[in-house]
């Protein structure tokens, strides 16, 4: 018999291991794209694809310059920075108040609205407006509550609704009326919260398709009618009852809507990790447990909805989810133990994960091909309209911590995640949209003629359109998401690699708040670049 040497075994453990590791990678690029000078700890993208990011304005002195000298508070560098998609440019911008752990979604214009923060911002609004050279516009006590780790919301009429923040068992709306200047009381809020632990902060918001809103925070939702401040349905808890909220960080979506024009459109949630009970008093002691390898799914407008439990690859805390145009749901960054906080956290997840919610139980998580840089507390994620994810943030300390001796240093660089749609082999499936031009404007319940063209083998029966809201992300929740798939109606060829779909547009504000959307045609799971369109 032949005998093996060390260094031979070595190798042949070494080869196992990497095919372990590689075999379920199923695609997707990295690349780093510019260092920004700010830490991405929020991001929201724009109509004129321009993304703004800020992080705390007392993190110390960042590694960008406010512009001609300017100052805040003696301090001369920008917490706050615009980004251009498709150039990489950087502008600084100036907030004045402190936006730490904020909240914010985009209005009906286009234009962010951000709310609450730490000292000085807790009652803060601060409007950003997408023009040329614009900068930050600030109303002191805009709100009526301090709101410190607070959720928004746009809802079918217009306005914003904040809800929670640290100490916080109520909501709000913005802008106030004189019938909404309030602060409504939701002792759900105060019945999720785990003293010393909290665990329900940046709950978890949807607007459900009858109007009312999901509302979930540390292992169990409810549906609130917010003009009543009723709740209407109490859903029962997650099986296990670990929490999936801040402090132990998980992340959720409510996933792609369908058959908008039947009488009753169902919606489901999906959220995925978090952490074991105990975990945040855990990790402050020094004892990082294993996040949660699960996530939990529910039909939440079925009378008897129940939730229905799933694995994943690997455990994952402090992790974006975000919908992708075809309809597939991307987890990325975050951690495999620990939870939120300051430096509380350990062992970084670098793989993303493709989540596909039409595919049987089993077979619906794709491991992804992995980063090199980890993405821990503050990090964030948003998809942009050429069908990339763009990554930031980063910094578990409470000061930028920079060098090879700091665990887990402040991370200024952006990074794009391409998924495997995005790849060469697919340039031929790939749509290019020529009508409607982007910027278009819709109305609701409409027939929608979309023309694109395509170079490849045509698919007539695998045609549809998707509608994307572009969230605000912050603190492993994108605010504000959706996605709507506008079946197929009339499917044609008019040119020789031209063709075109006919679409209905979303009938109801319930299913597709007034603002701007990402439109895509996505053809054999082959998403085009987006256009913007805003429907009203």
């Amino acid at each position: 018999m032949k005998t093996i040497s060390l260094i031979d075994l070595s190798l042949l453990l070494l080869i196992i291991n990497f095919s372990v590791l590689t075999a379920h990678a199923a695609g997707g690029k990295w690349q780093v794209l510019k260092n920004v000078g700010i830490s991405a700890m929020h991001m929201q993208l724009f109509k004129n694809d321009r993304i703004v990011l800020f992080d705390r304005t007392d993190f110390g002195k960042s590694n960008l310059s406010l512009p001609n000298g300017n100052c805040v508070n003696n301090d001369c560098t920008a917490h706050s920075a615009e980004f251009v998609v498709q150039t990489n440019a950087v502008r600084p911008l100036t907030v004045l108040s402190d936006v730490w752990c904020s909240s914010g979604s985009m209005d009906a214009y286009g234009n962010l609205i951000q709310t609450g923060g730490n000292n000085i911002g807790e009652r803060r609004v601060r409007v950003f407006t997408p023009c040329t050279g614009c900068d930050w516009k600030e109303i002191v006590d805009g709100l009526a509550a301090r709101r410190w780790y607070a959720t928004n919301h746009i809802l079918p009429d217009g306005r914003e609704i904040i809800i929670g923040g640290r100490g916080q068992f109520n909501y709000e709306f913005y802008p106030k009326t004189a019938s909404t200047s309030n602060v409504y009381s939701l002792p759900f809020l105060s019945q999720t919260n785990d003293p010393g632990q909290e665990n329900n902060l940046y709950p978890f918001v949807f607007l459900n398709p009858d109007g009312n809103l999901f509302v979930f925070a540390n292992n169990r939702a409810i549906l609130l009618d917010y003009v009543k401040n009723v709740v209407v349905k109490t859903y029962p808890q997650i099986p296990g009852g670990d929490p999936r909220s801040y402090p132990s960080t998980g992340s959720a979506v409510l996933l792609p809507l369908k058959n908008l024009m039947t009488p009753s459109v169902e919606a489901e949630v999906l959220v995925c990790g978090g952490a074991p009970k105990g975990s945040f008093v855990q990790a402050n002691k020094g004892t990082f447990v294993e996040a949660l390898n699960t996530c939990a799914r529910i039909k939440i407008t079925d009378p008897n909805a129940q939730w229905i439990v799933e694995t994943m690859p690997q455990a994952r805390v402090m992790g974006d989810m975000l919908l992708l145009p075809d309809s597939t749901v991307l987890l990325i960054n975050g951690a495999s133990s620990g939870v939120a906080g300051w430096e509380i956290g350990r062992n970084p997840v670098f793989n993303p994960v493709v989540y596909r919610p039409d595919n049987a139980v089993g077979s619906r998580f794709e491991q992804q091909n992995p980063t090199t840089i980890p993405r821990m507390y503050h990090s964030s994620a948003l998809l942009v309209r050429d069908g990339r994810v763009i990554v930031g943030g980063s910094n578990p300390h409470d000061k930028y911590q920079f060098g090879s001796d700091v665990l887990f240093p402040t991370e200024l660089r952006l990074e794009a995640f391409s998924p495997e749609y995005l790849d060469a082999k697919y340039a031929n499936l790939r749509p290019t949209i020529i009508a409607p031009g982007n910027q278009a404007k819709i109305h609701y319940g409409i027939k929608l003629a979309v023309q694109f063209s395509l170079t490849g083998t045509f698919t007539k029966n695998s045609v549809s359109v998707t509608m994307v809201a572009p969230p605000f992300s912050t603190h492993s929740f994108s605010m504000n998401q959706r996605l709507l798939v506008l079946a197929a109606e009339n499917v044609q060829q008019v040119g020789p690699t031209t063709y075109q779909v006919q679409v209905t547009t979303p009938p109801s504000k319930n299913l597709a708040p007034s603002g701007y959307y990402i439109l895509y045609v996505v053809h054999q799971q082959i998403p085009s670049e987006g256009i913007f369109v805003k429907i009203y």
